[in-house]
């Protein structure tokens, strides 16, 4: 009989530790993050359609554009390059009458590379260059005409993804984890404390979205192209961290020894 107690209890466990790596998994930022992307490519659909029609195409060339597989994709470099500061409204059109289609195999795919080199960069540049509308330093934040229900359940996510980064922050800083000594030592100065949290919890965020649970901040080096760009941010946002403690920056090959990274979803 008691080792038929030892086996349910065991067995409870075992589920409780199921349901709470289960709950840990879908409140992640890799979740959420991918949650709000898909919303945020039906929310704007029909904005970009639009943009595509508009833009100089011929009415079948942009027919063949939205239902080509690179649509996707496309729509989400647009999504980013807003987020930059681009005007995406006179940015599309410029590139479509920069060289026609004749030759291409995938007039979206092409649109997709067009648009990356041209918005590689910030708009503006000095003083004049804006902060990117990125949600916890990393995702490109929606904008735009869309449904309300869609802005809603966009928010929610939002809202949910700073949460996240600011828990996992906090419980990195409560456990002592090795990894947040890269950050430098809080600042006592309050608006310097803010700032260097802010910089901070995107280097937390990378960490949750890309699985990062070593020492080092930023884990090995990505490879994906998707999770590329993200190391980029959490890097930029790790050496502002340090610059406001006064610590000097680190480079790529200055770094402590790597731990594996997974990837976003």
């Amino acid at each position: 009989m008691l080792y038929g107690v030892l086996q349910h209890v065991g067995a409870e466990l075992s589920a409780h530790e199921t349901i709470t790596a289960e709950h840990e998994a879908w409140s992640s930022i890799a979740q959420l993050a991918a949650e709000y992307e898909t919303i945020a490519a039906s929310a704007q659909s029909y904005r970009w359609a639009s943009l595509i029609h508009a833009s100089g195409l011929t009415d079948d060339e942009a027919e063949d554009a939205i239902r080509s597989e690179a649509f996707g994709p496309l729509t989400g470099e647009l999504r980013r390059a807003e987020a930059n500061h681009h005007d995406v409204e006179t940015l599309l059109p410029r590139l479509v009458q920069a060289r026609g289609f004749a030759d291409a195999d995938d007039i979206a795919a092409v649109l997709h590379y067009r648009v990356a080199n041209a918005t590689a960069r910030p708009a503006g540049s000095g003083r004049n260059r804006k902060s990117p509308r990125l949600i916890v330093g990393l995702i490109p934040e929606a904008t735009g005409a869309m449904p309300a229900e869609m802005r809603q359940a966009l928010t929610e996510r939002r809202e949910l993804i700073e949460a996240r980064a600011d828990a996992v922050l906090d419980q990195a800083l409560n456990d002592h984890e090795g990894w947040v000594g890269e950050l430098g030592t809080p600042p006592s100065d309050v608006r310097a404390a803010a700032i260097w949290r802010h910089q901070a919890q995107t280097v937390a965020a990378y960490r949750d979205r890309h699985a990062i649970t070593g020492a080092t901040a930023l884990g090995a080096p990505a490879e994906s192209t998707a999770q590329k760009i993200d190391a980029a941010r959490a890097r930029a946002a790790l050496n502002r961290a340090r610059t406001i403690v006064g610590t000097p920056e680190q480079d790529e090959e200055r770094r402590p020894g790597r731990q594996a990274a997974g990837h976003s979803m």
